[in-house]
């Protein structure tokens, strides 16, 4: 499925902090998420998870695009991120038929786990 991926056109070392940049950007939205919405009502806690999706998907593609630029010297300095993504593109994430992609499905994952966030038994 993941054959014609551009994570498999990067050297080991290259993958190895394309997955490690994509693993610590999941902590920090999940993080982020659980720290602002936790003290809110469930209704809020998914609107909220919602929205922080939504940022995501929208930024991301600046902060890849900077690792890919530190791989590459001959990628020019640009602003990748404007103008933002139709929220239809993170619903295509969220349903897992957008892009048929390591990064598309990375994405289905990280709002799944926002959605279910608000779910979770709180402490206290």
């Amino acid at each position: 499925m993941y054959d014609q991926d551009s994570f498999f056109d990067l050297t080991p070392l290259g993958q190895a902090g394309l997955a490690a940049l994509s693993g610590v950007l999941f902590l920090i939205t999940v993080f982020a998420a659980w720290k602002l919405l936790r003290t809110r009502p469930v209704w809020m806690r998914i609107i909220g998870s919602l929205l922080i999706f939504y940022l995501f998907v929208w930024i991301s593609p600046q902060v890849y695009y900077q690792y890919f630029h530190l791989l590459f010297e001959f990628l020019p300095d640009q602003w990748v991120i404007f103008p933002p993504p139709s929220p239809v593109r993170a619903f295509e994430y969220l349903t897992f038929t957008g892009p048929q992609s390591l990064s598309g499905h990375g994405q289905g994952v990280l709002g799944w786990t926002l959605l279910i966030m608000p779910f979770l038994k709180r402490r206290g």
